[in-house]
């Protein structure tokens, strides 16, 4: 997309942590955007603080990837505010971690829920206003999605899953001119899974880096497809 001004996004998960990095990367590109979360209070407080932070324009909607009536009604909101939709991140996610013997099958099924089937409805809700516009679709993987590690069994389970379902997607839609890549982050310094970023950890990956690189993507040339980008913090301490 050589013009992104003006640009219609939706993000799941936009509230907070790697979703809202990508928004506010967005607004300051001139973009629309849609940013979700499961509290309609905490949609909005972080499309009002962001709303400062750019030229373009944000709204923040009440939503559920784990449910796909949810996300139908977002998608219709943002066409009927704005027309289109050339854009969506599907970065909505939850973590819990514990070995087989300490998951509980609702911690499964909500790991499963969110982080896979929600990805599903985000693009299942969205994907006909893509392919009319000639859009681009972005899941949030990572690294978990290619390393495995012990108590990752529900987490591991969804991102290993959620790399291959966009590897797939990504080969369902090229030819309607529409790309679709996963990017599969490291460490991150947000507030994933309750945790707060500790001082002095700057060496993370900052959610304002996945922001730029969302862009990057979107403005690289037409003709070149990153289907799957691997980030890693470049200097890790040593232990």
């Amino acid at each position: 997309m050589k013009k992104l001004e003006q640009k219609t996004a939706l993000i799941t998960g936009g509230s907070k942590g790697i979703g809202y990095g990508i928004a506010e990367a967005m607004l300051n590109q001139g973009m629309r955007v849609v940013i979700t979360s499961r509290s309609l209070e905490s949609a909005q407080e972080a499309a009002s603080q962001l709303s400062n932070l750019g030229k373009g324009e944000i709204i923040g909607m009440q939503a559920d990837v784990r449910d796909l009536e949810s996300q139908q009604k977002v998608v219709e909101q943002l066409i009927k505010e704005w027309g289109s939709l050339d854009v969506v991140v599907a970065n909505a996610g939850i973590g819990h971690f514990a070995s087989i013997e300490d998951m509980s099958p609702e911690q499964w099924q909500e790991t499963i829920d969110t982080n896979l089937t929600g990805v599903f409805n985000s693009v299942k809700a969205s994907v006909e206003h893509i392919k009319a516009a000639k859009g681009y679709i972005f899941t949030i993987s990572s690294l978990a999605g290619t390393n495995f590690f012990a108590g990752g069994t529900a987490y591991n389970a969804s991102k290993f899953g959620l790399t291959g379902f966009t590897q797939a997607l990504m080969l369902d839609l090229r030819n309607y001119g529409v790309k679709v890549t996963t990017i599969m982050p490291g460490s991150v310094a947000t507030y994933f899974n309750g945790r707060t970023p500790e001082v002095g950890q700057n060496w993370r990956i900052q959610k304002e880096d996945l922001g730029q690189m969302v862009i990057d993507l979107l403005r690289m040339n037409p003709r070149v497809l990153p289907s799957k980008v691997e980030v890693r913090p470049a200097m890790p301490p040593t232990k």
